[in-house]
């Protein structure tokens, strides 16, 4: 008789599939988050005249993302310090 080999489900095997699952709903929420990041940018770069509620807007979605954990803070800051200048920049010309 042919023995029926029973599948075994690890449990690290279901935690890894669940991990999986997990990252694909992650990766979804961040990228949705960062896309809003960078269409507030793009129009603070296309903007003329007035800034001031583009750079406040961006700024908005930049610390939301931050706070969520989606970027670090850092990386938040050093983002909002070069919108910071390119809006002087491009007020200033």
């Amino acid at each position: 008789m042919a023995e029926q080999k029973k599948k075994t489900r690890s449990k690290r095997n279901r935690s890894a599939q669940k991990q999986a699952r997990q990252a694909v709903h992650r990766r979804v929420r961040n990228r949705a988050v960062k896309s809003k990041i960078g269409a507030a940018t793009k129009q603070l770069r296309a903007a003329s005249g007035d800034r001031a509620a583009l750079v406040t807007t961006a700024y908005a979605e930049i610390d939301r993302a931050a706070r969520k954990g989606v970027l670090h803070k850092r990386t938040a800051a050093r983002r909002k310090s070069r919108l910071a200048r390119l809006a002087n920049k491009q007020t200033a010309a």
